[in-house]
C-alpha cells in the first residue's frame, strides 16, 4: 500500500497515519525524519543536505527527492509508505511520479483530508486562551496568527497538487471535519474504490 496523505496542519494526519502504520504494516514516512535520518547515517546525498543546511540553506527538491528515492528502497518500505508532508508541489509530485516509475511502483491512492480552517482557527484560538487563562505559555503551534498563516501557504502550495492527483483520477477527498473513527472509515472505503478501479482497469486491459 503506497499512499500520499494530503490535509493542512491540525487537519489529523498523524492520528491516522499512525492507524495506517498499525493496520497495513509499513512506515510512515516524513520529509523532516528523512532529512535527519539520511545525515546521521552520513549517505552522500545526507551528507549534501547536512552542508546545505549547515550554510543557512533550503535544501532544494532534487536533494529531497533523491533521499526519499533512497529511503523507499528500505526494507520497511517495500510492502509499501505513506508520505506526510511530500509532494508539497507539482513539481515534487512530478518528481515523485518519475522515481516510483523508474523503480516499477505506483501509488495506490491520495488522499486529501479536507477541513474547515474557520473551525481549526476556531479550535486553535480556543486552545490559546485557554494555555493564557492557566497562565501557561502559549505553545508556538497555537498561535492563531501564525496558524492562519501556515493555513494559507498550505492551501497555496497543494491546492495544484490536488488538482494534479485529480486529473490523474487518484484523489479522494475525505471528510477531516468528522470523529477520528468516522474519518478512518472513510479512508478505508476510499482506498478500497481506488483498489477496485486498479482491477477494473487491468481487467479491461487484459
Amino acid at each position: 500500500m503506497r499512499l500520499v496523505l494530503l490535509g493542512p496542519p491540525g487537519a489529523g494526519k498523524g492520528t491516522q497515519s499512525t492507524r495506517l502504520q498499525d493496520k497495513y504494516k509499513i512506515p510512515q514516512l516524513s520529509t523532516g525524519d528523512m532529512l535527519r535520518a539520511a545525515v546521521k547515517a552520513g549517505t552522500p546525498i545526507g551528507l549534501k543536505a547536512k552542508a546545505i543546511m549547515d550554510a543557512g540553506g533550503l535544501v532544494p527538491d532534487e536533494t529531497v527527492v533523491g533521499i526519499i528515492a533512497e529511503r523507499i528502497d528500505e526494507p520497511d518500505a517495500k510492502t509499501g509508505f505513506i508520505l506526510d508532508g511530500f509532494p508539497r508541489t507539482v513539481k515534487q509530485a512530478e518528481a515523485l511520479a518519475s522515481i516510483l516509475h523508474a523503480k516499477h511502483m505506483d501509488l495506490d491512492a491520495v488522499i486529501e483530508l479536507v477541513v474547515d480552517d474557520r473551525a481549526l482557527l476556531a479550535r486553535i484560538e480556543k486552545r490559546a486562551q485557554e494555555s493564557i487563562a492557566r497562565g501557561d505559555a502559549v505553545r508556538a503551534d497555537d498561535n492563531p496568527e501564525a496558524f492562519r498563516k501556515r493555513l494559507e501557504s498550505y492551501h497555496a502550495q497543494t491546492a495544484p497538487v490536488s488538482a494534479f492527483y485529480a486529473a490523474k483520477c487518484a484523489l479522494k477527498a475525505v471528510d477531516g471535519m468528522a470523529p477520528i473513527d468516522d474519518v478512518s472509515a472513510a479512508i478505508e472505503r476510499a482506498l478500497h474504490e481506488r483498489k477496485n478501479a486498479a482491477a477494473s482497469t487491468r481487467a479491461g486491459g487484459a
